[in-house]
């Protein structure tokens, strides 16, 4: 059996400002508004639908991207035009600094609501 994940719910206090703000980084677009969902498609048929919640404080969880090797630096560069510190390490203790982890780059930041994104050029190694 092939099972893939199809979308997924962003809880945010904005939508608009946190899908924007998500595209912006990664250069990708909005998509038009799905009933209460902003969806932001990744490109590889999964999508961030994001959800505003206003009814209790945002919990903030872990969303990975990996990405191209050639589009990493203009990423980077975009969280620094916007004043966003990017990190080495999840925990955020090494701020303005990139990882190697796995042969690659990779790097942390928070979005609007605390969320805290990574952006990785390779995967994960799994036993």
């Amino acid at each position: 059996m092939h099972v893939q994940l199809n979308h997924t719910v962003v809880h945010a206090s904005d939508r608009h400002l946190s899908a924007e703000f998500l595209t912006a980084i990664l250069g990708l677009e909005v998509g038009a508004p799905f009933g209460p969902f902003l969806p932001v498609d990744l490109g590889n048929d999964v999508t961030l639908d994001y959800y505003e919640q206003r009814d209790a404080p945002i919990q903030p969880q872990h969303y990975a991207f990996l990405v191209p090797e050639e589009a990493f630096d203009g990423m980077i560069a975009r969280l620094e035009a916007v004043g966003v510190t990017y990190f080495a390490d999840p925990g955020h203790t090494e701020p303005g600094r990139t990882n190697d982890l796995f042969g690659g780059r990779g790097a942390y930041f928070a979005d609007p609501d605390g969320h805290n994104m990574e952006i990785m050029t390779r995967p994960y190694a799994r036993p």
